[in-house]
């Protein structure tokens, strides 16, 4: 599905699960850029911090060897860890932006702030943020494609399809969510993709009222998601209220509260 996946990384506990969830989502001769910017510029931080990243290098080198697809590790140092990020992604000719959250369920803000909202705005790649769950999670049940459109986004859909094929062909569960859900019911039942997949389309009327409050929006996804006993929620970019879905507030609220794996996709 992409030929080149950026991911940036900050700790080294990080590398080889996003490296291995990367690599599904990787074309057969494609190659994962593992990037950690050191968040300053000030010598003498910059000289312990550039020796320190030997321990984010050798595991992007250990994960690539171990599933045998090419891992190019790069350490740069700058006060603007986003604009790194986007300048690399630019200079690289990345299709997709892979990143994960930090913090936890006790943290006021376990989202990556500034650098996020700055990825998710501006970046020309796809840019596919997932929790720890998502990368702990091999075997997966099923994958869920939550809307409140009467379908998907095509990404989203797309990159459900990619993951159920190296899964085996795990059922792809697509959920209409909201007043949409009522033309969605139109045409119930399963669908097959061209590689194969099924999809059975599921529909979750709601009042247009309660859609009106957009914080909201991430209990009513999981409240969907629950009901066909959770998998992999896959969460696309779609216009809400005149506005996009995907801001940094919704998905820290979305990312917070699922008992399950996430994954947003900003096409």
């Amino acid at each position: 599905m992409y030929r080149k996946i950026l991911v940036p990384v900050q700790v080294a506990a990080e590398v080889e699960p996003l490296v291995r969830f990367a690599s599904r989502l990787l074309e057969p001769d494609g190659e994962v850029r593992v990037l950690h910017v050191i968040p300053t510029t000030t010598l003498p931080e910059v000289t312990r911090e550039w020796r320190a990243s030997v321990n984010l290098v050798v595991p992007a080198h250990e994960a690539g060897a171990v599933l045998d697809i090419r891992v190019e590790p790069e350490v740069r140092a700058a006060s603007d860890v986003a604009g790194e990020i986007l300048e690399s992604a630019e200079a690289h000719g990345v299709d997709a932006i892979l990143f994960t959250l930090r913090g936890d369920r006790r943290s006021r803000n376990p989202f990556v702030g500034r650098t996020a909202s700055a990825l998710l705005q501006h970046a020309r790649a796809n840019v596919l943020v997932v929790n720890r769950l998502a990368l702990a999670t091999d075997a997966l049940p099923r994958i869920l494609l939550p809307t409140f459109r009467e379908s998907p986004p095509p990404r989203a859909l797309a990159l459900a399809e990619e993951l159920s094929v190296k899964a085996g062909g795990v059922q792809v569960i697509a959920l209409a969510v909201g007043a949409s859900a009522g033309r969605a019911a139109a045409a119930p039942g399963e669908d097959w993709t061209a590689r194969g997949v099924p999809i059975m389309r599921r529909v979750s009327p709601l009042p247009s009222a309660m859609l009106g409050r957009r914080r909201r929006l991430p209990e009513l996804m999981l409240q969907a998601a629950a009901a066909e006993r959770y998998g992999l929620v896959i969460v696309g970019e779609e216009e809400f209220a005149g506005g996009r879905l995907l801001t940094r507030r919704f998905l820290e609220a979305l990312f917070r509260a699922a008992p399950c794996p996430v994954m947003a996709v900003r096409a």
